[in-house]
């Protein structure tokens, strides 16, 4: 016989997580627009300023999967608290940075912060609201913050350096991360299921291990993986360090799956893969980050390098991205409330590629009416549509003992998605301007990148269709043993 410890309301359960997601998702896309203050005030060298942004996708991506599972053993309350604190910590830090050496830092903690609190801060969410329309309408709140967080990232950035410094694009997250803290004391869970003691079938509550050995082998794996991507902008995809940091990754992550399933308590079931439902939501999720993380670098290049927008405009340019980001949010929960997640993801990878389609007809000589703001509100739209359901269709169907282990691979999957998805078509997009550097063939570039990244989403509509079930799973027991499979999820 089990039971729920009380717990905290729904609403500030939901509103906590809310402002942390906000928060992280600001912080991938927020220092971008800000990079050339950044190199002008504190002396980075032209090859190291790109650190600033590869060392926070380094660390977050390299240990969200240990995050998951750390959440799931001491806490989602606790592990969302101390990343939450870590990463406002790391803020303050970089926005006082006087040394190229110290940002770099900073951005590293506030990646280790993020990677401790994301996936405690998913799984809090799923936890809290049980299978249905209330963690529907839940996860869509949740997902409109994160695709509010980084579309807007661009134009905080924007203003933020044009009118006030660069130091603000770190410092504007501390009162975002005051505000969660804030809200997670009365909003975190005071306790998850347990057994009733005395009641039929008790046993003693035995503390579960750790799996350090799968920890170091996936993050060393994971970390290696992001590193060799991002490092192709100098390296080249071709070069020995590249293919040979990318082989060490893969040996590693290899290591890794064998020693799972040798362990007793592994950092991942391999198992939880067999649904079809994590499975085909991880997929998803990789190929949609892909295109946005994408989109928004080409589309933000053409509009400065093209165009000649400035850092300010440039943010005020993607407004009608975030809107359509939003509106196809609440659209894809209206949907999922009554469907499954499958009925929002297809039309919306296939809206989110036929925008992409059209943004890859951008002219040298086009303009913000004619070349932009069409596709920006369908691709965002069509973006909504597959962000919210994803997050549901990764948790369906998973015991709320591996609630934190699911949302750290959903998030890893995120992380490299965009890293890999952005490393590999901005190679395409230099490979096809040739070197040259005037607006008509950076134009060529971003277009064919922007073309590309079309056909990633029309891959998300096939894998959804041919992977996720039409009909939900049966929700199987909170505390299920660790080794039942998911009911109606297997292929």
């Amino acid at each position: 016989m089990y039971r729920n410890l009380p717990g905290p309301r729904p609403g500030l359960v939901l509103a906590a997580v809310t402002v942390a997601q906000f928060v992280f998702a600001l912080d991938m896309s927020v220092v971008n627009v800000a990079l050339p203050a950044i190199r002008a005030d504190l002396g980075f060298a032209p090859l190291d300023l790109s650190w600033v942004v590869h060392v926070y996708a380094l660390t977050f991506g390299g240990l969200l999967l240990l995050g998951g599972r750390a959440c799931d053993l001491y806490g989602r309350r606790r592990l969302l608290l101390l990343g939450l604190a870590v990463f406002g910590l790391c803020s303050l830090a970089g926005g006082l940075a006087q040394a190229p050496w110290q940002l770099v830092a900073a951005r590293a903690g506030q990646g280790v912060g993020a990677a401790a609190a994301a996936p405690a801060a998913l799984a809090m969410l799923t936890t809290t609201f049980a299978e249905g329309p209330r963690r529907v309408r839940a996860l869509g709140v949740w997902s409109a913050a994160n695709a509010a967080g980084g579309a807007l990232g661009v134009l905080a950035g924007g203003l933020l350096t044009e009118y006030a410094s660069w130091r603000w694009v770190m410092l504007v997250n501390l009162p975002v991360v005051a505000t969660a803290l804030a809200l997670l004391p009365a909003g975190g869970p005071a306790g998850g299921l347990t057994r009733v003691p005395g009641a039929p079938g008790a046993r003693p509550v035995r503390r579960t291990r750790p799996d350090v050995l799968g920890a170091v082998l996936a993050t060393a794996g994971i970390g290696l993986l992001v590193f060799g991507v991002v490092r192709t902008d100098i390296r080249g995809w071709g070069s020995p360090a590249t293919l040979g940091t990318l082989a060490a990754a893969v040996a590693l992550l290899a290591a890794f799956a064998v020693t799972e399933t040798r362990t007793a308590a592994p950092l991942l079931r391999l198992g939880l893969l067999r649904s079809r439902w994590v499975a085909g939501a991880n997929v998803l999720v990789f190929l949609a980050a892909a295109g946005q993380f994408t989109a928004f670098y080409f589309v933000s290049l053409y509009l400065q390098q093209v165009l000649g927008l400035g850092a300010a405009a440039t943010g005020l340019a993607f407004l009608p991205f975030s809107a359509g980001l939003v509106a196809g949010t609440v659209l894809a929960t209206r949907v999922v409330a009554v469907r499954t997640p499958r009925a929002a993801l297809v039309p919306g990878a296939v809206l989110a590629a036929a925008g992409l389609a059209w943004f890859a007809l951008i002219s040298p000589d086009g303009g913000f009416l004619t070349d932009v703001l069409g596709p920006s509100l369908v691709t965002s739209i069509g973006t909504g549509l597959v962000l919210a359901p994803v997050a549901a269709a990764a948790t369906t169907g998973v015991a709320a003992r591996e609630a934190g282990t699911a949302s750290g691979l959903l998030n890893s999957s995120r992380q490299l998605g965009g890293c890999v998805g952005l490393a590999a078509l901005a190679t395409v997009a230099a490979h096809r301007t040739g070197g040259a550097t005037d607006p008509a063939a950076l134009n060529d570039g971003y277009a064919t990148g922007l073309a590309v990244t079309a056909g990633l989403f029309v891959l998300a509509a096939l894998v959804a269709m041919a992977v996720l079930p039409g009909r939900r799973p049966q929700t199987p027991h909170p505390l299920a043993p660790a080794d039942d499979r998911l009911e109606g999820t297997r292929s």
